[in-house]
């Protein structure tokens, strides 16, 4: 049963709560978006990042989630635990300053408990003065600090060389798919404070992206074949060429391997129709300087704010 269901916070007359469901993808993208072009002028999230996120295996649509319903239907905000840890809320413009992210927040951190998390938290960007505000009340503290970073379109690709041996190739269906997310996950588990991730949540985000084609994804394989670097790019709907993820071995790394995975990237996606090349990073990667260096500015600033959780949570 759905958690709202069973403890509904209080909303303001005329809202209701319910459970996300697929049919409500468009709307909850354009909620986003909305959000973005306001605060950031420019929007980043695409219907197909979404897709990708609720195919997880781990993530429940009707547990995890909470659409606010106004009175003529319209899904008007949001919220969606799609982690344990990691939360994200959306208020549309219209209906701030009524407390319902106060209720979404509350929500939240209540469901945070549920999965037995200690620490949930949600990025926003520094200028979303208002939701900063209200985290803050609830005792909400900053985690670190992310950047969405572009390449600009004039700016000129150059492709670093490989060590003797070394190539750099597209994604071989029914061959690579394990080697590709080992390298992923052996990479990212550095991080502080990132929690695993299965092979079959990574594949439904990255293999299973709508409209995924093996040149999405690109390997940095040695003399022998093996895999030791993993470029993982995405086009979105307008027409922003994305890295979602670059990831080195920790032994093959300071060969240019990163560099190199960078410049194929952007290559790939402006011979396929990419306007923009883009990608995100945060300081627990340490990567933000290798990214200015090959000429990438920054577009957007955010912070992961987080609360150390209680059984009381959500009140």
């Amino acid at each position: 049963m759905h958690p709202a269901s069973t403890n509904p916070p209080a909303l303001p007359a005329g809202f209701s709560l319910r459970a996300l469901t697929p049919d409500d993808a468009a709307a909850v993208v354009e909620l986003v978006r909305a959000d973005e072009i306001a605060v950031l002028g420019e929007a980043f999230l695409d219907v197909a990042d979404l897709l990708g996120t609720w195919a997880r295996p781990s993530f429940r649509l009707d547990t995890d989630t909470v659409g606010v319903i106004d009175r003529q239907g319209r899904l008007v905000a949001f919220a969606e635990l799609s982690t344990p840890e990691r939360a994200e809320a959306v208020v549309a413009p219209a209906v701030r300053g009524l407390g319902i992210g106060s209720v979404l927040a509350g929500w939240l951190e209540r469901r945070a408990v549920e999965h037995g998390s200690v620490i949930v938290g949600q990025t926003l960007a520094s200028q979303h003065h208002g939701a900063v505000q209200l985290l803050r009340s609830r005792g909400y503290a900053p985690r670190w600090t992310s950047w969405v970073l572009r390449l600009p379109p004039t700016a000129q690709i150059v492709q670093p060389a490989l060590p003797a041996g070394w190539v750099i190739r597209a994604f071989l269906p029914g061959r690579d798919e394990q080697a590709a997310y080992r390298t992923v996950e052996d990479a990212f588990g550095e991080w502080p404070h990132r929690p695993p991730v299965t092979y079959d949540d990574w594949a439904a985000m990255i293999l299973g992206r709508p409209r995924f084609q093996p040149w999405q994804l690109l390997l940095a394989t040695d003399p022998e074949g093996a895999v030791r670097g993993v470029a993982a790019l995405a086009l979105s709907d307008d027409g922003q060429g994305w890295i979602e993820q670059l990831a080195v071995a920790r032994d093959h790394r300071g060969r240019g391997l990163g560099r190199a995975l960078l410049a194929a990237g952007f290559a790939a996606t402006r011979d396929h129709g990419a306007r923009d090349a883009m990608l995100s990073t945060d300081s627990r990667t340490g990567a933000l300087d290798l990214y200015l260096h090959v000429g990438m500015v920054v577009q957007a600033e955010f912070v992961q704010w987080a609360k150390r959780m209680t059984a009381t949570a959500g009140s």
